[in-house]
């Protein structure tokens, strides 16, 4: 299965999976039809989670399937499309990323985006092209800060969010 989110056997099966079609509104308050594969775990909490930012008309520019950039978490990122499920190590790295398992996700992360410091002064920000948004006291659309409601949502449905992270921050990142 190349280019695809699933590109080994082993860390989830097909069945351990599920699709979800859910309504999000953009920045402009247009309804959109969005797709995302998650683990059957988190199913339901991210049906309710999303649900509830609908209603809200909380911003949400993009939910495709990763498999519609054939994997590629960086240029789904780029895109500002927010996704869970996608066979990946960690952004800084080597190990799994809990994506691979379907109980990550990442919203608007172009304009949330993941950051950290590596060695003497080498920093990582992930999507390219997203640091002028790691100025957080600055307001632009789609950013996610605590205490706002796409934060409360996930934490009332005990997901962690990476921006509480202290070795790093993933603004965009909420996992269980």
């Amino acid at each position: 299965m190349d280019n695809c989110s699933m590109h080994q056997k082993g860390q989830i099966s097909w069945g351990d999976l599920r699709y979800l079609r859910v309504l999000h509104c953009d920045a402009d308050g247009n309804s959109i039809v969005g797709e995302m594969v998650c683990a059957a775990s988190i199913s339901q909490d991210l049906l309710e989670i999303f649900k509830a930012l609908y209603v809200a008309a909380y911003p949400i520019e993009k939910m495709r399937l990763i498999d519609y950039y054939y994997g590629d978490d960086e240029a789904s990122m780029y895109d500002n499309n927010s996704s869970c499920f996608n066979q990946r190590s960690i952004t800084a790295g080597g190990k799994t990323s809990k994506h691979s398992y379907g109980v990550a996700v990442d919203i608007n992360p172009k304009y949330n985006p993941y950051y950290k410091v590596k060695g003497v002064g080498k920093a990582i920000v992930r999507p390219e092209g997203s640091s002028d948004y790691l100025h957080r006291e600055e307001t632009f659309p789609y950013k996610i800060v605590k205490g706002d409601l796409c934060y409360r949502l996930f934490k009332q449905h005990g997901f962690h969010w990476g921006g509480d992270w202290l070795s790093g921050k993933d603004y965009q990142h909420f996992e269980k």
